[in-house]
């Protein structure tokens, strides 16, 4: 079997189980590891007639986080390559549960998932509700699915894009200006305790504590190392709230051309090319962040890093 992703556009049920049901079975027959990850009214659908071949996982479980569940999911395919097994996945997110930098990101995700995963035999089906989503969402979804499925039928998308192409969509709206009444600090020096004391203490302003804190102090650190490593000054921090988030911003006047083709961290470092102890980057800053932004060009570098102060 040769890597698959497929868009499943549906209107009712005849049309989701007339397709969902043929793709897992087939998986059932090749003795694949398999997930399903719908509605609770379609999982149990599903398991009458599928019984614990596939696995019925939580919506809000599963997609917790892009990046992590990238990692997570290449763990499983690798897990079960080498006893024999391939991996076969149903895959419906919850878009109604996003806000639109969340959406924008698994939008992403979906495009990525071609580039991770290409060469493996993984396959990969994700539903969409033709009846309730909106159209943003499905045109999202022709071009990030090389192949629609309608029942056995499979159709190439004429509107399929590259994930390179995609991916470079997602990051060419500018953004808006650090607002003026923002706290500002200036990086120049290698030693992080001041720089991880003030984000500290506006983090605890906003009500931000415990994990949560933990992990936007090494992201922040992380991002303002490598600005003093490969940026060109001034370095800056700027840290302000927006809405129900705290913003974290460090910015450069360097003009960064990222190795990446996909974006810089967006894919799992190979540790064939990077050593068995990699420096993970922006790939380590996005797994432990839930909004990472990143803009570079000719008036310089700026990363955002937006953390839930509701966490």
């Amino acid at each position: 079997m040769s890597f698959g992703h497929f868009a499943l556009p549906y209107e009712d049920d005849a049309q989701f189980f007339g397709t969902a049901l043929p793709f897992l079975a087939e998986g059932a027959a090749r003795g694949d590891t398999m997930f399903a990850v719908t509605s609770p009214r379609k999982r149990e659908l599903l398991a009458a007639e599928l019984g614990d071949a596939v696995q019925m996982l939580d919506q809000a479980v599963f997609y917790e986080h892009p990046m992590r569940i990238i990692a997570k999911v290449l763990g499983q395919w690798e897990e079960g390559a080498a006893e024999g097994r391939g991996l076969r996945i149903l895959g419906e997110p919850h878009w109604a549960e996003w806000g639109r930098l969340e959406i924008l990101e698994w939008q992403r995700l979906e495009a990525l998932v071609n580039l991770v995963f290409a060469g493996t035999d993984a396959s990969f089906m994700c539903p969409y509700d033709l009846e309730n989503l909106p159209l943003e969402i499905l045109e999202a979804a022709r071009r990030t699915h090389p192949v629609s499925a309608h029942g056995r039928f499979r159709r190439e998308n004429p509107g399929y894009l590259e994930p390179e192409t995609f991916s470079a969509m997602c990051d060419r709206i500018p953004l808006a200006p650090a607002p003026e009444s923002s706290t500002a600090m200036p990086v120049f020096s290698p030693d992080m305790r001041d720089l991880r004391a003030l984000v500290a203490v506006h983090a605890r302003q906003y009500g931000l504590s415990g994990g949560s804190l933990h992990q936007l102090l090494v992201a922040v650190t992380e991002v303002a190392t490598n600005a003093l490593r490969h940026g060109t000054p001034p370095i800056v921090l700027r840290l302000w709230p927006d809405g129900d988030e705290l913003v974290c911003e460090v910015a450069d006047e360097g003009h960064w051309e990222p190795e990446e083709s996909a974006g810089p961290g967006l894919v799992p470092p190979n540790p064939a090319k990077t050593g068995e102890n990699p420096r993970l980057g922006l790939w380590a800053v996005r797994m432990l962040c839930d909004i990472v932004q990143v803009r570079t060009g000719p008036t310089g570098t700026r990363i955002r890093i937006r953390t839930p102060l509701c966490a």
